[in-house]
């Protein structure tokens, strides 16, 4: 039996929003074990959240942007020392000029993104030149690009979440005005819910799996017959799909409509067709 210390039963307590005791009791019933020991609160419905313990401190700026075909997109995370640093604007303007040499090398990693070209300089060499200048330790942490028919970008909080959402575009041009709209509203929305993927589809498997399993545990629970417990397990997975799945999730904006149908009012008005494809969200030191 693993010795359950009273930092683990307070880190379990901050994860899920359970009580002292029950969080001790679980993590006994888990043998130590925190991710089993969420999984035991979960299925007893004490859980109501599983929040990602140890919250990174990194300070900087998430960068997104596309190119003018609105085609392509870049998401980059540029890190510093201090809040103070990671707000000012000529150090957002390196991670800028940085993001925009992920455009021309997509796919790259951090590593061979530094040895990219930028005007005539490394982005080794234009991160060697804002340590310089912004008197900090500053350093690329990652990376990420998408090429799609349509690209949209969105950054929230000055820096703090960036996010890219790619779709599949027919009859409509993915720079025009009232499709970028479009486009950042949707990119808006994963910034603000951070849905687990696209559409119910893109869940992967072992999520939708885990997920099925506490469900049914939860069911189970119940005392009910297992024919009824199965329909109880289904609705719950239902609603997991619409409170996470980003093409089924309310509209933020306005909750009437799913961002879907949202997506479909614009296609629509456009004279074309528009799918929600996929998304890349980056949050400040995650």
């Amino acid at each position: 039996m693993a010795e359950i210390t009273a930092s683990m039963v307070k880190e379990l307590r901050e994860m899920t929003g359970a009580g002292m005791m029950e969080c001790k009791k679980a993590l006994a019933e888990a043998n130590g074990d925190m991710e089993a020991a969420v999984d035991v609160l979960r299925t007893r419905g004490l859980a109501a959240v599983a929040k990602k313990a140890g919250r990174a401190t990194n300070e900087g700026t998430v960068m997104a942007i596309v190119d003018e075909t609105c085609t392509k997109g870049a998401v980059i995370e540029l890190n510093c020392e201090t809040d103070f640093v990671g707000m000012n604007e000529k150090f957002k303007g390196y991670a800028e000029r940085i993001a925009a040499a992920a455009l021309l090398n997509p796919g790259e990693s951090v590593d061979a993104l530094k040895q990219a070209d930028s005007d005539g300089m490394t982005v080794d060499e234009v991160l060697t030149d804002c340590i310089h200048v912004m008197g900090e330790n500053c350093q690329l942490s990652r990376v990420a690009t998408v090429e799609a028919p349509g690209v949209a970008s969105y950054i929230h909080g000055g820096g703090k979440i960036g996010v890219l959402v790619n779709f599949a575009v027919e009859g409509i041009d993915p720079a025009c005005e009232a499709f970028q709209v479009c486009g950042r509203d949707v990119a808006m929305q994963v910034a603000a819910i951070n849905p687990v993927s696209a559409t119910r589809e893109s869940v992967p498997a072992d999520v939708a799996a885990h997920e099925l399993e506490i469900y049914k545990a939860q069911a189970a629970e119940s005392g009910k017959p297992e024919n009824i417990q199965e329909k109880i397990a289904e609705g719950r997975m239902e609603k997991f799909y619409k409170e996470n799945c980003l093409a089924e999730q309310d509209f933020v904006k306005n909750g009437d409509v799913t961002v879907k149908q949202y997506v479909d009012e614009c296609a629509k008005e456009l004279g074309g067709t528009i799918k929600i494809v996929g998304f890349i969200r980056f949050a400040l030191g995650e």
